[in-house]
Order: C-alpha cells, then structure tokens, then sequence
C-alpha cells in the first residue's frame, strides 16, 4: 500500500520560510516523479511544482519560481520543497503526489497517489 505523509506545514508570517517534507512508502520511489500541489479554501487544487525520478529535472509554477525549490532524496524516499519569501496567497493545504513513471508531470491526472497534505497558513 503506498502512503505519502507530508510534514512541515504551520503558521507564519509573510516573508518567512517553510520547508515541507514528504515521506514515501510502498511504491519504487526512485523511478517516481514526484509533484507538489496546493489547494487553497474555496480554490481549486493547483500545481506547484514537479521533479522526474532519474535526472532531478524539476518544473514550477510561475508563480513560485525563484522562490520555491522541489529536491528529492532517494535514499530516504523523501522528497521536499522549499518556500522562501511565503505570502499571504500562498496559504493552502499542499499536499505531495507520486507517478509511477520517471517523467514529470503539471497535471495532477498524471499521478497515481497523493497524500493528505499539510497546512501551510501566511498571515500579513
């Protein structure tokens, strides 16, 4: 069975920092592209940011380029995502996916599991 547990979430002031953490289990998590989405109260879910298994080629939402980076640790099945410069709009639940496929993916019909998220809330 795979499970995704996201971490790292909590309330912060503008400005400030996050780094989420997303531990996989139950799926070859080498050979998974993963991605990080986020779905704010009342939104839709959107895609944030996205990494391939193989060649850690990553891919952002325009929005947070430059401001937030996607690395993955192999060995630990964990993949993260730093958020600097964090404002009140990005307040969401984010939330990890995993694909059963190296490439990466924007689109979270492409991805086969995803975890429960974690809450991240920026006040001004």
């Amino acid at each position: 069975q795979v499970q995704l547990v996201e971490s790292g979430g909590g309330l912060v002031q503008a400005g400030a920092s996050l780094r989420l953490a997303c531990v996989a289990s139950g799926l070859t998590f080498s050979t998974a592209a993963m991605g990080w989405f986020r779905q704010a109260a009342g939104k839709e879910r959107e895609f944030v940011a996205s990494i391939s298994a193989t060649d850690n080629m990553t891919t952002y939402l325009s929005s947070v380029n430059g401001r937030y980076t996607i690395s993955r640790d192999n060995a630990k099945k964990t993949v993260y995502l730093q958020t600097n410069s964090l404002q009140t709009e990005n307040t969401a639940v984010y939330s990890c996916e995993a694909r059963n496929q190296a490439g990466l993916r924007s689109y979270a019909s492409d991805y086969d599991y995803w975890g429960q998220g974690t809450q991240v809330t920026v006040s001004s």
